[in-house]
This record gives C-alpha cells, structure tokens and sequence, in this order.
C-alpha cells in the first residue's frame, strides 16, 4: 500500500524542466557582448543595440534571458558582463565566425560584407569537425598552395599527416606553384 501512494505521489510531480539550447540570436549577442568587450572596458545596453541593429527594450530582453540561463550578468542601468560561460560561448563564436569568414574572403574572395554577413549565419550550424576541416584547409592553403589535378588529394593528404616538408616536396615537383616549405627542402633520410 505504500508504495502505491508513493508511485501516486511520484506521478503528481512536474517533469523535470529541460534546457533548450542556445538560439542563433541568443550566440550572436553573446559573441556581440565578447566582441564589444574586446574593444571597449564596458559594454552597455546600447552599444549592444547600437552593433546588432535593434532597440535598447529588445537588448535588455534578451540580457534577460540570456541571464536566466547563467551567461550573462546585468542589473537595470548597469554594465553588461558576461559570466565565464557567456565569455566560452561569445569567443567560441568570434572564432568560428573568423574562419569562416577568413576562408570565404581569402579563399573564395567573396566580398567583405557578403563574407560578414554569411559567416554570421554559417557559424552557428556548423558541427566542431566541419569546422576543424574549414581550419584545416586554410592552413593547407597558407603552407602549402598547390594547383592542378590532385590538390584535393594532397590536402586530404596534408590532413591526416600534418605539415610533412618531404610529402610537399615531393608533390611539388608535380605542381604548377612551388610549395612555400620548398625554401628549405629537407633532404631524404
């Protein structure tokens, strides 16, 4: 019998409350906030509204939610401050938004704005691997350029082993550009 009223009054309780994610919204007013918190001592309501483009009433919304959740801290009339998960999230963001946008400008050489605006909505689907590939290529690309059939296979290749002088040698003999690494060849064990 008492365990019955105890699975009764187990049933009567609420479901334990679920935490939703982050939003792109909420991602791009915490790297906002990091942002602005880079390039100034204090970060306030409309500096915040000023950079993202809306009304101070729909940043301090947002300051509150964003508070609820533990990443910022904001009183009324006061400073914004990001707490130690607002900082990881906000400069997690400003990261991969700058790959992003670093490859889209420098690699594809898609205008700046464009490159800004589509960095911003590309950085918060991607998974940490797609972009790890993104950091990956831009750093073959910068260490190693290579032109004609095959240079896909050799950034695959430059992927699984790295920055290899006598692998890029090697390639370069076959290449149309000459590897930047080739200004000091390592000579053959």
């Amino acid at each position: 019998m008492a365990t019955e009223k105890k699975s009764k009054n187990e049933a009567k309780k609420a479901p334990a409350k679920v935490e939703r994610p982050l939003t792109s919204v909420m991602e791009d007013y915490l790297e906002t906030i990091y942002q602005l918190n880079q390039e100034k001592e204090v970060v306030r309501v409309r500096d915040i509204a000023k950079a993202v483009g809306v009304k101070m009433p729909t940043v301090t919304s947002m300051l509150k939610t964003l508070g609820k959740k533990g990443y910022v801290h904001y009183e009324k009339y006061e400073y914004v401050r990001l707490t130690s998960d607002g900082v990881k999230v906000g400069k997690e963001m400003r990261r991969r938004h700058e790959i992003l946008y670093q490859f889209l400008t420098d690699i594809l050489r898609i205008d700046q704005t464009v490159a800004d605006d589509e960095a911003c909505k590309m950085e918060h689907g991607l998974s940490p691997e797609t972009l790890e590939s993104f950091t990956d290529f831009l750093e073959f690309i910068h260490v190693c350029p290579r032109a004609g059939e095959g240079w896909l296979d050799h950034f695959e290749e430059f992927r699984k082993r790295g920055n290899t002088p006598n692998v890029c040698s090697e390639a370069d003999k076959m290449c149309a550009f000459p590897c930047k690494l080739n200004s000091n060849p390592v000579p053959d064990a």
